[in-house]
């Protein structure tokens, strides 16, 4: 058990790290943002936080019911349809000490299941019925506390923030490079009077400003596959029984045919990725998802 809460916490103080680094670079964006197109640092990070914020709140406004219906999940609303699954969550969500999800099926025979919500009071577990159907009922327990872990941790609210950040950061980059195409000319005028220092202070941020959504994306997966290692951790020991997440993933990972029903906007939100692309090695970087292995590997250490 000590292993287990050890594992929690480290995963925790990563994602600590990687969200304090990512909104450290969201400040440097925004402030070579205001370097290229008007000489003032803090006037970009101003205009970067402004988006930022707008743009956060016009995606978070986005309910429970649309991510659901992008997927084509319908709504258990009583116990009676599936006694089962209804007593699970109910009881995952009395130990997670967070409301009651509502919970909702998707009719698609390849095993999966995803959470939603930007806060355990408007949240919602999904399961699809290959899930139901493939897994036994220690390794479905296992697989709805991590779902229920994502809310508890609020992971949701987390990965719809790093997406907005991660579009916000996009749109500067090719508007410092639209303003900068057309006033160039002026730019290089003034340039002649710059001194080498400021020159080079310019040359840099015009790099940093460029390369700066390939660094968000990768600053955003990363969040993403951490978080789903935190709800490993969390999910073993909501159920108490870390083999049987182990299991289920295996079992997951294990079936080749990809979640038709799945919006390729929700994959990150799924427990395994939906759409079953086997990425290579040196792509597993650039994943919603650490690779399934060492997923495994990480909860059989908590056996």
């Amino acid at each position: 058990m000590m292993l287990l809460h050890a594992q929690i916490e480290s995963n925790k103080r990563k994602t600590v790290l990687l969200v304090g680094l990512f909104l450290l670079f969201f400040a440097a964006v925004g402030a070579a943002f205001g370097v290229v197109t008007a000489e003032d640092p803090v006037t970009g990070i101003v205009i970067a936080s402004v988006i930022g914020v707008a743009y956060v709140l016009v995606m978070t406004r986005a309910g429970t019911q649309v991510v659901m219906a992008m997927n084509r999940a319908r709504e258990i609303k009583s116990e009676d349809e599936n006694p089962f699954l209804w007593n699970t969550v109910e009881a995952l969500s009395i130990a997670a000490r967070v409301p009651m999800p509502k919970v909702y099926i998707i009719d698609d025979p390849s095993p999966n299941a995803f959470a939603a919500g930007m806060s355990p009071q408007n949240a919602a577990v999904a399961v699809t019925t290959g899930l139901l159907d493939r897994l036994n009922r220690h390794e479905i327990e296992g697989v709805l506390a991590h779902e229920v872990a994502h809310i508890q941790n609020y992971d949701v609210r987390l990965a719809t923030t790093a997406v907005a950040l991660v579009a916000v950061v996009g749109i500067l980059s090719d508007l410092g490079m639209r303003l900068l195409w057309h006033g160039g000319g002026s730019r290089r005028r003034r340039s002649n009077r710059e001194s080498q220092g400021q020159a080079i202070v310019y040359l840099v941020a015009l790099v940093f400003l460029l390369l700066s959504p390939l660094i968000a994306v990768f600053l955003q997966l990363a969040i993403s596959r951490n978080r789903e290692y935190l709800a490993d951790a969390s999910g073993a020991e909501l159920c108490r029984n870390p083999g049987a997440l182990a299991s289920a993933l295996r079992k997951i990972a294990a079936a080749p045919e990809p979640v038709q029903a799945a919006s390729r906007a929700c994959a990150a939100l799924y427990i395994s990725d939906p759409t079953k692309k086997r990425a290579r090695s040196w792509a597993s970087w650039w994943s919603t998802h650490p690779p399934v292995e060492e997923r495994i590997r990480r909860l059989e250490q908590m056996m």
